[in-house]
């Protein structure tokens, strides 16, 4: 029997140009596959290709989408469960969803450690789809402190997928304890960026009020430069 996924993929170029990099990736090294290649794996022209997407790294991009759409849809957060746990799963999820195409992207993340550059790039969607993985278990993800939590959970999973892809395990008991390190080690950080920001904030407060009257003090010089008047008590 066909799955909606399945079906769905043989009707949109995109999927299966998805597949076609993710099965190419499989057979060979990464910087071999030319999109000549992947257009004539997917089944469609050139021009199609182009219109679809730009470049391999966007294929993966829109390999990272199909993962989040596929991990969120899965199932609904236990509200009784603890953040934590909550955010165990979520990432589980992930891991399901991407089991089909395990082959593929071992391949993709040697050619990530072979080319520091795409792997730069390739961080930002990352993060993107982390950003949704947090929100799903409830987690804020806002403000400076979000941005090192999203980081810090983005170097954190490469480390558990690394585990995953040879992981041989059929309850991928080894990908799950090196999740649950990872999540403890990532409480402690967290927990102390939020202590930092709860010592900060009073002093960044402050810092705000002593610019403001800074700017009042400068104000008042060019007034008596100029020979104008100090404007009435309370004005802007």
């Amino acid at each position: 029997m066909v799955s909606d996924n399945q079906a769905e993929t043989k009707v949109d170029p995109r999927g299966r140009i998805v597949d076609a990099l993710l099965a190419l990736a499989a057979e060979r090294r990464f910087e071999e596959i030319s999109i000549a290649e992947i257009a004539g794996r997917a089944e469609v022209s050139l021009a199609d290709f182009r219109d679809a997407f730009p470049s391999k790294g966007a294929i993966l991009a829109g390999f990272t989408r199909r993962i989040d759409r596929a991990a969120l849809s899965a199932g609904g957060a236990d509200l009784d469960a603890s953040k934590r746990d909550r955010l165990f799963d979520a990432l589980m999820r992930r891991l399901d969803a991407m089991a089909p195409y395990r082959a593929g992207l071992r391949e993709v993340v040697a050619w990530l450690k072979r080319d520091p550059v795409a792997a730069l790039a390739m961080n930002q969607s990352l993060v993107n789809s982390l950003r949704f993985a947090l929100a799903s278990a409830g987690i804020d993800s806002e403000g400076v402190g979000g941005a090192v939590k999203l980081q810090g959970l983005a170097l954190a999973w490469l480390r558990v997928v690394e585990t995953w892809l040879d992981d041989s395990e059929p309850d991928l008991g080894k990908t799950m304890a090196a999740l649950d390190r990872e999540l403890t080690r990532g409480e402690k950080i967290v927990g102390a960026i939020e202590g930092f920001e709860r010592i900060a904030e009073p002093l960044a407060a402050a810092a705000v009020a002593a610019c403001a009257k800074g700017r009042k003090a400068s104000q008042a010089v060019r007034r008596r430069a100029r020979g104008e008047t100090a404007p009435p008590a309370g004005s802007a």
